[in-house]
């Protein structure tokens, strides 16, 4: 659900997608990787080992052979693996239901870290049920400049936007 209202918002072109550099975090399905692609983004979809066949098997379905060298399947288990990934090597970070277990709050952070610049654009959608959503959007506005850039009343799904502290607040 969470995937579908991010992949609504990228589809609104509140954010530029043509010729940007994203990735995907914990992608799952993929669906807003493959969305990103479809509207113009170079993705690297991400996830754990065990779902990238299933994730690539996703891409090859739904991308048309044209799109589908501007995606890229590849392995990212947070805090982990980051050396085969550039510092700050993204524009534009998503993430769809990825803030769930607070074991993972510290990798999480540190990944999306490394990997913005001071131009990057995280977008997060999540649902705020319990405690823990909060704290990970203190954990967040401790090290980023956060807002909530939309909300999904019917869905009750936010849709926040980070950006490091150090940018300029006109992106």
């Amino acid at each position: 659900m969470q995937a579908i209202v991010l992949s609504t918002y990228l589809e609104m072109g509140t954010v530029e997608l043509r010729g940007c550099s994203a990735v995907e975090l914990g992608a799952g399905t993929g669906l807003v990787g493959i969305v990103a692609a479809l509207l113009g983004a170079h993705v690297t979809i991400t996830d754990r080992k065990v779902a990238l066949e299933f994730l690539k098997s996703n891409v090859q379905a739904n991308l048309p052979p044209h799109i589908r060298t501007k995606a890229v399947v590849k392995e990212l288990t947070w805090g982990q693996n980051l050396g085969s990934f550039s510092p700050g090597e993204f524009d534009l970070i998503l993430g769809a239901d990825i803030i769930y277990l607070e074991e993972t709050f510290t990798d999480l952070l540190h990944t999306l870290e490394y990997l913005c610049s001071n131009h990057s654009v995280i977008l997060l959608a999540c649902r705020i049920r319990y405690e823990r959503d909060n704290n990970f959007l203190a954990m967040l506005e401790r090290q980023f400049t956060v807002s909530r850039v939309h909300y999904d009343s019917e869905k009750d799904i936010y849709i926040y936007k980070a950006q490091k502290r150090n940018q300029k607040e006109d992106l």
